[in-house]
């Protein structure tokens, strides 16, 4: 497989959002409560009031060798400008071989939880459509074929969520994050039917939910005192309680055209976990009472509702036809510490060598695509899309961040990011 024939679209990137995102975009009434980065000795902080923002560290270290992975906040000056400035995106993007990306907030936390948060709903909703009219038509809007528009909600009040879906869908988006556990961010469970609503807009809209991980502010940790490698190892961890909140859901047959997104989780792992589901339901739905209409069951549920991706997993790869072959995405995670720019489509070639022809489309570009109504050759010819022709046009792009310092290798960072935290004045 040659790198340079690929067409690759990353499902799952990130923006750190720039300090001006929200000028010109907030009813006047209400501009005194506009988010702000706020400086501090050591960072630039987003906060919302007495939010205070998620950080950026281990959020914007692309193009630096791992040594210079830092978990305490950061400066924009200590990124590359890609991870902020649309037009340096792009060139990052080329340089990387990657045609489209579906771009998640950052200071809002994955799904909105910060803009969520505030004490005024009536405040909470004009910054997320704020934030929203800023994401479609100036990130997004800029460069129409690169770019898959993704928006947060107001979580907090479903009827404002379902309008604002609706809003979206106008404005030709049709993908939205919501919690991986949205109780775990005090709101209704998944499985209490108080989401319905939203539900049957994102039916009526064509509009994916995007459970992203992380997106209910809960981290795996086993024991207080373990190494910083364990929480990460177990990221993942999050999404199988997600899975499993999802086939185990009544939803599907009062909304069977509803489609939810497992982002970042992998893929691994989720043809053991719904062997276990199916035996659970074959073994025990005796006592449990869980029941599936016209003998379907949790494999049914996940092939037709659930769409997932991984950005390098070659035992999932090993593993893919237990899959629905037309939910499976690639993602590329910039400018996440996990990210592969920008050597993404070297990783893609390699460890998608047994798959065939048809399945490395489906995965690398045709699924977000189709699933996500994104469609780059409205604008460019497909050839003009490759990795090769892309790269071809960024041979001047500098692929080594040169800013920022190297970790302390511990938890000091961390510590000293909790103590520098101040609400603006």
């Amino acid at each position: 497989m040659n790198p340079d024939d690929l067409i690759l679209i990353s499902v799952d990137d990130h923006i750190c959002e720039p300090a001006d995102m929200f000028e010109g975009r907030v009813p006047k009434k209400y501009e005194e409560f506009t988010p702000k980065v706020v400086e501090t000795e050591t960072s630039q902080q987003w906060w919302y009031g007495d939010v205070r923002g998620r950080d950026l560290g281990i959020n914007a270290v692309a193009g630096k060798p791992r040594e210079m992975y830092n978990i305490s906040a950061s400066r924009y000056d200590e990124m590359r400008r890609g991870c902020w400035d649309v037009d340096e995106r792009v060139r990052d993007m080329d340089a990387g071989g990657v045609l489209g990306s579906l771009n998640f907030p950052n200071f809002t936390g994955f799904s909105g939880q910060v803009l969520n948060q505030g004490p005024d709903p009536n405040v909470n909703e004009a910054m997320i459509r704020a934030y929203n009219d800023w994401h479609v038509d100036a990130w997004c809007g800029s460069h129409p074929d690169r770019f898959v528009p993704c928006g947060i909600l107001p979580l907090f009040d479903v009827e404002r969520a379902a309008a604002e879906v609706r809003r979206l869908a106008d404005k030709d988006c049709h993908a939205v994050t919501f919690s991986e556990n949205p109780e775990a961010l005090k709101m209704p469970s998944i499985h209490s039917g108080e989401w319905d609503p939203l539900f049957a807009a994102c039916c009526d809209t064509g509009t994916v939910l995007c459970a992203h991980l992380g997106s209910s502010s809960r981290t795996t940790m086993t024991s207080r005192d373990a190494p910083m490698s364990v929480p990460v190892a177990l990221s993942p961890a999050m999404t199988i309680f997600t899975l499993a909140d999802l086939v185990w859901n009544d939803i599907w047959w009062r909304f069977p055209d509803l489609k939810f997104s497992l982002t970042e989780g992998d893929i691994g792992w989720i043809p053991f976990f719904l062997q276990r589901a199916e035996h659970v339901q074959n073994v025990q739905s005796g006592w449990t009472g869980h029941t599936f209409p016209d003998g379907t069951g949790p494999m049914d549920v996940f092939r037709k509702h659930v769409l997932v991706c991984f950005i390098s997993d070659p035992v999932g790869l090993e593993l893919i036809d237990h899959f629905n072959i037309d939910h499976v995405h690639w993602e590329c995670d910039y400018p996440h510490s996990d990210s592969t720019w920008p050597n993404s489509p070297e990783r893609v070639a390699a460890e998608f060598g047994e798959l065939t022809d048809e399945q490395v489309a489906k995965i690398t570009h045709e699924n977000a695509m189709r699933n996500f109504g994104f469609d780059p050759f409205a604008h460019r010819a497909k050839e003009d899309c490759t990795v090769g022709a892309l790269r071809a046009t960024a041979t001047d792009v500098d692929l080594v961040t040169h800013v920022g310092r190297k970790s302390t290798g511990d938890l000091t960072d961390m510590v000293a990011m909790a103590k520098a935290a101040k609400k603006p004045t």
